[in-house]
């Protein structure tokens, strides 16, 4: 495997940045995980833009390169790849070692990849069942703390809401905001059915505004299917008709249980999953 760092394709071993990054360091970086789908990235100008935006909120803002996807396809070309998983992290770099960022910026850059099966009409999911979802003590951190829709390499909050799921069957954490009201999964976007409506937490709560979850939004308004976004506690969840989970991974991932407590797929989510796969396909014949 090859990575790309810092405007040039090396082997994954010899893949790294100083130890004084303050990406190492402080965690002060951004990035995105995205998916190529036959040799090309789905939805980069959703993902470019976020990234754009995390790097604005760190107060970088011109530290993302132009060329960016072409380091992408390039790191996707030098391994042979066409449907790949693809993270890409931008850091402030290295700087004298004090808390305050400096103005000036020379920020490191790494793209990495692995292989991921097709997706779309004729591919395969890359998990093999519906998640078991199971709420967590740890909570989302508050807005006023820490901007939700910053996607910095910080990522504690859900590193310590997956530990609470050792020990257990869970897949994902179901995490929940300050007040109580589920927010989203530790990695993940959640939307609900019930009573026919597909139903999803608002990004007026500290919620990461997934790729995804904007795509599957989009897919079911055009096929006419009742949205809604709100304020949600974890027994909607539980009691919910049927229940999925999105990311760039998973893509659309039906919930089997919530807490122990059955949930489970059904139309709407079915239709939803189709409707995704038929979006990627498009892609793969564009």
């Amino acid at each position: 495997m090859q990575y790309h760092v810092n405007g040039r394709l090396v082997p994954r071993e010899e893949a790294t940045v100083r130890v004084e990054d303050r990406g190492f360091l402080y965690g002060d970086a951004a990035f995105e995980t995205c998916r190529a789908y036959g040799g090309d990235v789905f939805e980069w100008a959703a993902h470019r833009t976020r990234l754009e935006r995390t790097c604005e909120t760190l107060g970088m803002g011109d530290a993302v390169p132009e060329d960016l996807r072409e380091r992408i396809e390039a790191t996707l070309d030098a391994n042979g790849l066409s449907d790949a998983y693809v993270r890409a992290s931008v850091t402030r770099g290295v700087q004298p070692g004090k808390l305050t960022p400096a103005e000036d910026v020379s920020p490191s850059v790494v793209v990495i990849v692995k292989p991921l099966p097709r997706g779309g009409v004729e591919g395969e999911s890359v998990w093999d069942d519906p998640a078991v979802v199971r709420t967590v003590e740890r909570r989302r951190i508050p807005e006023a703390s820490m901007p939700a829709d910053a996607k910095t390499h910080n990522y504690l909050d859900g590193i310590l809401a997956r530990l609470e799921l050792r020990g257990t069957d869970a897949d994902e954490a179901l995490v929940r905001d300050i007040e109580g009201p589920v927010a989203e999964g530790a990695t993940s976007n959640v939307f609900f059915v019930e009573d026919g409506t597909l139903k999803t937490p608002s990004l007026a709560g500290p919620i990461l505004p997934g790729v995804t979850r904007a795509v599957v939004l989009e897919l079911a308004a055009e096929r006419g299917i009742p949205l809604e976004t709100g304020t949600y506690d974890v027994a909607a969840v539980q009691a919910a008709d049927e229940a999925f989970l999105t990311n760039t991974t998973w893509e659309v991932r039906p919930v089997a249980t919530v807490d122990g407590v059955s949930v489970g797929g059904g139309p709407v989510t079915e239709q939803v999953a189709a409707a995704f796969n038929e979006r990627v396909e498009m892609h793969y014949l564009a």
